[in-house]
């Protein structure tokens, strides 16, 4: 009798632990990331590992720094060590089309994170929220600043900034913008003192703060010596602290000389300090436990021989095909409504802000 109930128990221990090695054996999944130098890649990269973990994958997390080859080397290691599925945020989305040939020709899937990877057909599926609306957002809140949306008929004086041109989502954000923005710069309403336009004049490389920071500069010292900069459109909070570096520097953030309107995107912490110190006046919230709880559910239904849900088939053509994608909605945040989306939802804690 006891050694049936013994021999019982240990089957059933070595059941459930077989049934543990198993949750925890479904393979490694790759994640790239371009660098760490932004805040919001960092909280990517940790939310995509702690959703994935607790699938039960294991994750090979690697940052590129910003440079190409080494995100492209990373992306072959982890071809070479044949991980599952590869999730990659590029760098240059133009640049890993021979690698993800040798990811197709070991089977491995490859999700597009965020940035579309173009040129190649074997991105199979991709990750991301509404792009175009999010230029839309950042437009829309300088229109509301500006006091545009409710009579007011200006002339107000705007200077456009555009994201980094290696990356597919800045013209996304600079269209969206345009759709709103183009209207009123046609009707007068809206004034570019510089003229310049369109994402071959705007373009930040990199999306480097202190090449903002020194077109800024360059447009303040040309065309603003005895003219008032009234907004700013900004794709990204980064590049909007470093123009605010620049109005600063020629006295703007005065009583006498209020702030411009501008815009940003992320919700990085500096950001929302400055929306709260009434200096940037709004950025757009891309929740990144959201967008990695996406793109897991994408790996966990790739690996089991599924489809993962998909909500756009029409919008990412990367030049080679129609990237299947799901899109997530973006949020705007300015100074009265940070509170309720950034720290009661969570994603920050109130004195991180404070």
């Amino acid at each position: 009798m006891k050694f049936t109930v013994f021999a019982a128990a240990l089957a059933l221990g070595v059941t459930a632990a077989a049934a543990g090695a198993s949750a925890q054996d479904k393979g490694t999944i790759g994640i790239a990331m371009p660098t760490k130098s932004s805040a919001r890649w960092i909280a990517d990269g940790d939310n995509m590992v702690k959703v994935l973990q607790a699938k039960g994958y294991k994750t090979d997390l690697q940052y590129a720094d910003n440079d190409i080859p080494n995100q492209l080397a990373q992306v072959e290691n982890m071809i070479t060590k044949h991980e599952k599925v590869l999730v990659i945020a590029a760098i240059d989305g133009t640049t890993l089309s021979n690698a993800l040939q040798a990811a197709a020709d070991a089977g491995i899937k490859v999700i597009s994170y965020d940035r579309l990877i173009v040129g190649s057909g074997n991105v199979d599926y991709y990750a991301t929220f509404d792009n175009f609306q999010v230029g839309v957002q950042q437009a829309t809140s300088l229109v509301h600043g500006l006091g545009l949306d409710a009579g007011k008929s200006g002339p107000f004086n705007i200077e456009l900034f555009g994201g980094s041109a290696d990356d597919n989502n800045a013209f996304f954000f600079y269209d969206g913008a345009m759709s709103v923005l183009k209207p009123l710069i046609d009707s007068g309403k809206l004034v570019v003192q510089s003229k310049q336009m369109g994402m071959d004049k705007v373009s930040t490389l990199r999306w480097e703060a202190s090449v903002a920071q020194s077109r800024m500069d360059n447009l303040l010292s040309a065309f603003y010596t005895k003219k008032h900069v009234d907004a700013v459109l900004s794709p990204y909070d980064g590049l909007s602290i470093g123009i605010i570096s620049a109005l600063k520097g020629v006295g703007y953030g005065t009583k006498d000389v209020p702030m411009p309107f501008i815009s940003g995107q992320d919700c990085e912490i500096p950001s929302i300090k400055s929306i709260i110190a009434h200096e940037q006046y709004s950025s757009i919230f891309k929740d990144t436990r959201e967008l990695a709880k996406v793109a897991a559910n994408m790996v966990d239904a790739v690996v089991s021989g599924g489809k993962p849900e998909i909500n756009d088939t029409k919008t990412y053509n990367n030049k080679v095909k129609i990237v299947p994608s799901y899109l997530l909605k973006p949020v705007p945040v300015d100074a009265s409504n940070w509170k309720p989306v950034l720290v009661d939802s969570g994603y920050y804690k109130l004195d991180q802000l404070q």
